[in-house]
């Protein structure tokens, strides 16, 4: 959410539109591996859940360490600071897939939707993907409009734009601190 936000922030509606289809790109990717029984995978290799925790912690610990550090010039102009609309969807997409939670969601839930007994597999699963992104579509589009007139009422005001930057950067950090911490405890 914090991405989509960003995006909608530094890169207007084209980019909230790229980052949005990079996170239900991902979003795919979780109801594949759901389908194709990842818990086994996890049952087999647990550590590998960790290590996938760990990483996702660090990719939003950087994030937010990169917003903490950020410049109060660089909230002068929040459109100088754009990304292509490939970067934007491609980032998105990374963002989504380095989300443990939503794997174990995918890995939870996803078998209670499926019943071999109601018809071919891949149409329940294909069902399922289709539910999810256009859920995906909406929660992220509605989080956009609200983020497009948060960058309207920042505007040009550099202070604004850095306190901004640095609470959400700082939501960041903490976060990756909070799964890390969670993560170890629950190592195997």
């Amino acid at each position: 959410m914090a991405y989509v936000m960003a995006s909608s922030l530094i890169g207007g509606r084209l980019a909230v539109f790229c980052a949005v289809a990079g996170i239900m790109a991902g979003g795919v990717c979780h109801m594949a591996m759901g389908a194709l029984g990842v818990a086994v995978v996890l049952r087999l290799w647990p550590a590998l859940f960790n290590a996938m925790l760990f990483a996702g912690a660090m990719y939003v610990a950087w994030i937010g360490w990169s917003l903490l550090r950020s410049s109060p010039a660089a909230g002068l102009n929040l459109r100088t600071t754009r990304r292509s609309p490939v970067m934007t969807f491609f980032q998105a997409m990374l963002t989504s897939l380095m989300n443990p939670k939503a794997y174990l969601f995918m890995l939870a839930v996803f078998p209670q939707f499926i019943n071999p007994g109601n018809g071919p597999v891949w149409l329940q699963a294909s069902a399922l993907a289709v539910i999810t992104a256009v859920t995906q579509a909406g929660v992220y589009g509605s989080l956009a409009l609200v983020s497009s007139r948060a960058g309207a009422w920042i505007g040009g005001n550099p202070q604004k734009a850095t306190v901004g930057a640095r609470i959400v950067g700082t939501v960041l950090v903490l976060s990756a601190v909070l799964v890390t911490l969670q993560g170890w405890q629950m190592r195997p």
